[in-house]
């Protein structure tokens, strides 16, 4: 009896019996049931989604492509098509589409403000791949930095174009671009100086993050565009455009800083430790062993911040300044294409969409590029 239970004890465990996923558990079919079919409110809501859905999108497409015209129009055969054939007419845009992207901005003279919007995008595509992570990146920046304000305000043989007449698409891209560059130093600063252990330094930092983000941007920019020229010596005025500009700067600083002090604050404690111990100085700590790890975990909500700025400088229109959203609006406004505002706010969205969809998939692939080490 002994053998027998000996015998017994040494048999090996028998492996678990593996169900067979049916069909209906695996691929497109097994996906919705687990994340659209998971539960009677997760039903309901894709049956409704679903009847929207049905609902809503034959019209558009019917107006947007089927109905619609896409050759060069007037505004009475677009009248025609909008009326009778219900449709988009995107012949307007080949009217208003050049006031849009460019407003004011000399019409002979167009060629370069498109050259230096594309100088600037170019460089943002560039600075997304990492073998450009190097020197040469700031000269490809100082380049195109060169190339914007000589085609936007002329000079070495162009024609000058005062600033006042930098409208549309233009303006939003200087705004948002050095908007981004000039904000992210300070915030960093900003960030470290509200962890600082001087109390002058960090009461400082503590007032102007509170300050500005305790008020909304349209006040920031009220702020520079008529109360700041008041604290100005007689005789000194500063151009709106740039009184705008280091508004919007200040205004993302204070937000960016508060997502960089987050990301110091997820440090471990041991990683100050183990700087501490090879006897490096505060700021070679800093830049070498903190903020490349703070910045890692800070990616998502600094672009975060970066596109909502983006979106944001829409509302200089409140000093003046007119970019392409505002000029979308005065192109409907003027009474022979009055009808026609769904397509101009269409291909302006198209427009913001298309900048703030790549920056927000370049850092969902920069976030996983800097993370593969952390993967088991």
């Amino acid at each position: 009896m002994a053998t027998t239970a000996n015998s017994k004890a040494k048999l090996p465990p028998s492996s678990p019996v593996r169900p067979n996923p049916g069909k209906a558990s695996v691929g497109a079919i097994g996906w919705m049931r687990q994340n659209l079919f998971n539960s009677w409110f997760n039903t309901l809501l894709t049956l409704l989604i679903a009847v929207i859905v049905l609902r809503v999108v034959p019209g558009a497409v019917e107006w947007l492509i089927i109905n619609a015209s896409f050759g060069p129009s007037t505004s009475e055969e677009c009248r025609v098509v909008a009326l009778q054939d219900h449709g988009a007419c995107w012949g307007s845009l080949w009217e208003k589409g050049r006031f849009i992207l460019f407003g004011q901005f000399p019409y002979e003279d167009q060629w370069r403000a498109a050259i230096a919007c594309l100088a600037i995008t170019g460089a943002m595509i560039i600075s997304g791949f990492r073998f450009m992570w190097r020197p040469r990146l700031i000269a490809v920046w100082a380049v195109a930095l060169f190339l914007f304000f000589w085609m936007m305000g002329g000079g070495l043989g162009l024609p000058d174009v005062p600033t006042n007449f930098w409208n549309g698409l233009p303006l939003t891209l200087m705004l948002a671009v050095f908007g981004s560059i000039c904000s992210f130093p300070i915030a960093v600063l900003v960030a470290l100086g509200r962890r600082s252990s001087l109390p002058f330094i960090k009461v400082f930092c503590v007032l102007y993050v509170e300050l500005i983000r305790g008020v909304p941007l349209i006040t920031v920019l009220f702020m520079a565009s008529f109360m700041f020229p008041l604290f100005l010596p007689e005789g000194v005025s500063i151009n709106n455009l740039l009184r705008a500009q280091i508004g919007i700067i200040l205004f993302t600083a204070a937000y960016l800083a508060e997502v960089v002090r987050g990301g110091l604050q997820a440090i471990p404690k041991g990683q100050y430790e183990a700087a501490d111990a090879l006897g490096l100085g505060y700021w070679k700590k800093m830049m070498l062993i903190i903020l490349p790890q703070a910045l890692k975990i800070c990616i998502p909500p600094i672009v975060n911040s970066i596109i909502s700025m983006f979106k944001d400088t829409s509302l200089v229109l409140i000093i003046g300044l007119f970019d392409i959203l505002a000029l979308a609006k005065a192109s409907h406004q003027d009474p022979p294409w009055a009808l026609y505002f769904g397509e101009f706010y269409i291909f302006v969205a198209l427009i913001y969409f298309c900048y703030c969809f790549s920056m927000s998939k370049y850092s969902q692939w920069l976030e996983r590029k800097l993370n593969r080490g952390n993967k088991h």
